[in-house]
């Protein structure tokens, strides 16, 4: 599943939950209110520590990438020089 998609399954998830909890658990309007507050500062901590983990997993994709590229680079350097001497 793409980041894309899992963000906008996830965000229809909160609001559904959201909405079946006002819905189902009637009760005071403050408490309510403080319970909805919690919820998304809970959903907001949670995305901030999805997007560090994701952070985190390119940082290390960037990473190896750049070292497959430059392994790359010195095999296909090494190939050259042997191919130019075998043809001396």
């Amino acid at each position: 599943m793409n980041t894309v998609k899992f963000w906008a399954v996830f965000t229809v998830g909160v609001v559904a939950g959201a909405s079946v909890a006002l819905i189902y658990a009637p009760q005071a309007g403050d408490k309510t209110r403080r319970q909805l507050k919690r919820n998304f500062e809970d959903a907001s901590d949670y995305i901030k520590d999805a997007a560090d983990t994701l952070g985190d997993h390119a940082e290390k994709a960037i990473k190896r990438g750049k070292e497959v590229y430059e392994d790359a680079m010195d095999t296909a350097g090494s190939v050259a020089k042997k191919a130019r001497q075998a043809v001396s």
